[in-house]
């Protein structure tokens, strides 16, 4: 089982026709912050958020849940979009493998060259270093 690496605008544009909940994962509380402004746009359009980050609260009216896999009780979500450190990915990655979850978008600068090759070898299909708001605004406003 391997997964596939997803750069062309083709594979993008069909990932994000056929999404509709996006676990993000570091979704900060702060509105300024890249992860807030990607996921309030994201929603905006018409995805469901599930928020995923240690401070717990609420976001866009759901819940923001501890980890990823709460996040998965509450709904199975098609794409995990990260906001991590990139030191964060492999573990990150382990936790994506256990949940049997389809799809991990890296967000712009998040890249980690160990953590992109597992989650390929566990056929988990992979979007890294690319902003999902930039591409989806890029494929479906322009």
């Amino acid at each position: 089982m391997s997964g596939r690496r997803i750069d062309s605008d083709a594979g993008i544009r069909d990932w994000l026709t056929s999404v509709r909940t996006i676990a993000v994962v570091g979704l900060s509380p702060h509105p300024h912050r890249p992860s807030h402004q990607v996921s309030d746009y994201l929603r905006r359009v018409g995805y469901r958020i599930l928020p995923v980050h240690p401070a717990g609260g609420a976001r866009f009216g759901e819940p923001v849940h501890a980890s990823l896999a709460e996040a998965a009780r509450t709904a199975v979500p098609d794409l995990v979009n990260v906001f991590r450190r990139p030191e964060a990915l492999p573990d990150l990655v382990e936790e994506v493998i256990a949940l049997g979850l389809p799809r991990v978008w890296f967000q712009l600068g998040v890249r980690h060259p160990g953590a992109e090759a597992r989650a390929l070898e566990s056929g988990i299909d992979l979007v890294a270093d690319r902003c999902l708001l930039v591409e989806h605004k890029r494929l479906f406003l322009e």
